[in-house]
């Protein structure tokens, strides 16, 4: 283990730990610009991380959701202090404290923590992907029928015209839900389900989980089978998969 990756996993852990003081506590909600909601929990488990990595690795940049960053440096920290803020604020405990590092724009170490859940997926570069201390595989399942869909949301499918295509999927399919966010990639990642897809999301919401995915054996690609982070950071799509099953999942919505 890299003194980067020890480095992420206390630090999720720690700015992770810091929301259940404010989680099912009725906490205040705001809404950014983009009414999105926002929380005490969301921008000091940020600031907690950014402190962090200031004292550790006082010359690293950092990309954060809350405190923003800068978008060309190659090699940065990036930051999602709450993954999932919407489950955060209706005390359901699906959320996670993310955090990657990334060199030349790829993410080299990946660390997503669900404090509510006590739940810890760490990555690392060609060291493959770990859950609670065991290294975690994908399926290999090789058709849509038999298996677990997730997406971000029903809202969201429709509103960015996949719908159809991921109700076509559904029909087939033994389970859809709506684990969305991190916890759909990581559902992927350690197993448990075998897709996760992602209409709408950002660069944050990304990095960490998608070398996870890749080094449990997934693929993690944009709805065309290419890099997921070549577009906007505030509006890029994703598609985590087992990886047998990936080409059934881009064909789908190519129709």
């Amino acid at each position: 283990m890299s003194p980067r990756l020890a480095f992420a996993i206390e630090a999720a852990h720690r700015a992770g730990r810091s929301t259940l003081a404010h989680f099912q506590t009725g906490a205040a909600v705001d809404l950014k610009a983009d009414e999105t909601p926002v929380t005490v929990a969301d921008r000091g488990a940020e600031r907690m991380i950014r402190e962090m990595i200031a004292r550790e690795f006082p010359n690293d940049a950092i990309l954060g959701e809350e405190e923003g960053g800068d978008h060309s440096n190659p090699n940065r920290w990036v930051v999602d202090p709450i993954d999932g803020t919407k489950s955060f604020v209706s005390g359901v405990p699906l959320y996670g404290t993310l955090l990657a590092y990334e060199e030349n724009f790829r993410p080299v170490v990946g660390v997503v923590y669900f404090p509510a859940l006590g739940d810890l997926v760490y990555a690392e570069l060609g060291s493959g992907a770990w859950w609670n201390g065991r290294a975690c595989r994908t399926t290999e399942r090789d058709h849509v029928k038999g298996a677990v869909l997730c997406c971000g949301g029903y809202k969201s499918m429709a509103q960015y015209g996949r719908d159809a295509a991921f109700n076509a999927l559904a029909a087939e399919a033994m389970a859809t839900r709506t684990w969305g966010d991190a916890y759909g990639h990581m559902l992927v990642a350690t197993g448990r389900a075998d897709a996760m897809i992602d209409p709408i999301v950002s660069r944050w919401d990304l990095s960490a989980v998608r070398i996870i995915v890749e080094e449990a054996g997934g693929r993690f690609t944009d709805f065309r089978g290419e890099d997921p982070f070549a577009g906007d950071a505030h509006k890029l799509e994703a598609i985590s998969s087992n990886g047998p099953l990936h080409p059934a999942l881009l064909e789908a919505f190519r129709q």
